[in-house]
């Protein structure tokens, strides 16, 4: 947000405007005429063979109104303002931002929600007040990557079928929209051949109960056990299998055919060669922080907390 209250954009917006304005101006000048004796004046275009256009002067009602607007528009824009006569920087105390403040405590205080960081959040969950508003703190903070119904996308994980990386209580869901989440998974395209990461993707692929090749879904079952246990588990059920304490490494349940990308065999090759978030040339996979977007109410990420815990409990 600072890059835009900078002193860049505000000269370039006071002179976007007021170049607008001057050519209006110049438009207006430009197609003036002048009403002359003798016989009327044509313009030089023809329709339809025949059809020709006086070349009278603006009406001067029509001139005066639209002056009018013209410098309506200037005391407009010097007040709203258009040319960027208030002045904001990151650490004033007046001006838009000082603005800005003002209106969220005013909010604040309206809506109270700092009421509610006092309730668990299972407990919140159930409160159909709190849950009115946590949805529409959803919609318009969370619907764009989960979707308006918090069922996902490709990439984007489904919050209402209880399938979890990281955990599904409360808490881990708080810690979770406050801190940002980046699942690591190592690329393995260096250390494997394209023979083995074939053969463990069809592995994997046979844990979902999905269509695989079976001699290579065989010897990818070792491969899988020397190289991907260690987060998956050894049954592929995914870290949380493993215990709380393992939950934090993201890793996730192989058996169960849900996935939060594709479940193609080129996808999951993909996958295994290049990784997730763990460098050049891995695959992105990120869901961002929002303890500094929503720092203005720490209620609000308690709220929606909440809300997405009792997405997954309907």
């Amino acid at each position: 947000m600072a890059d835009f209250i900078s002193g860049f954009w505000d000269l370039y917006v006071a002179g976007f405007v007021a170049f607008s304005l001057l050519l209006c101006l110049v438009l207006l000048i430009a197609n003036r005429t002048v009403q002359e004796s003798g016989a009327p004046k044509l313009q030089g275009h023809v329709w339809d063979e025949n059809l020709r256009e006086y070349n009278n002067p603006l009406p001067l009602w029509w001139l005066v109104l639209f002056l009018g607007t013209i410098l309506f528009s200037i005391v407009y824009l010097v007040v709203y303002p258009g040319f960027g006569v208030r002045k904001s920087t990151p650490d004033s105390d007046t001006g838009l931002r000082a603005e800005y403040a003002e209106e969220m405590q005013k909010a604040q205080k309206a809506y109270n929600l700092g009421k509610y960081l006092s309730v668990d959040m299972a407990a919140l969950a159930t409160d159909k007040e709190a849950m009115a508003t946590g949805q529409r703190l959803y919609l318009t903070y969370c619907s764009q990557c989960h979707g308006s119904t918090g069922k996902g996308a490709k990439g984007y994980p489904n919050l209402t079928d209880g399938d979890w990386l990281f955990g599904g209580n409360p808490e881990t869901i708080k810690a979770s929209i406050t801190h940002g989440r980046a699942g690591v998974m190592t690329p393995f395209g260096g250390t494997l051949s394209s023979d083995q990461i074939k053969d463990v993707a069809n592995f994997v692929r046979s844990l979902s109960g999905l269509s695989a090749d079976a001699a290579r879904a065989d010897r990818g079952k070792d491969v899988f056990a020397a190289n991907c246990a260690v987060c998956h588990a050894p049954d592929g059920k995914g870290a949380l299998s493993m215990g709380e304490a393992f939950g934090a490494l993201g890793a996730p349940n192989l058996t169960d055919n849900v996935w939060l990308h594709d479940n193609s065999e080129e996808a999951i090759m993909e996958g295994i060669r290049k990784g997730r978030n763990a460098g050049p040339g891995s695959l992105e996979n990120r869901m961002p922080a929002w303890k500094d977007f929503l720092s203005d109410s720490e209620a609000k990420i308690h709220i929606l907390a909440a809300y997405v815990y009792s997405l997954s409990k309907k």
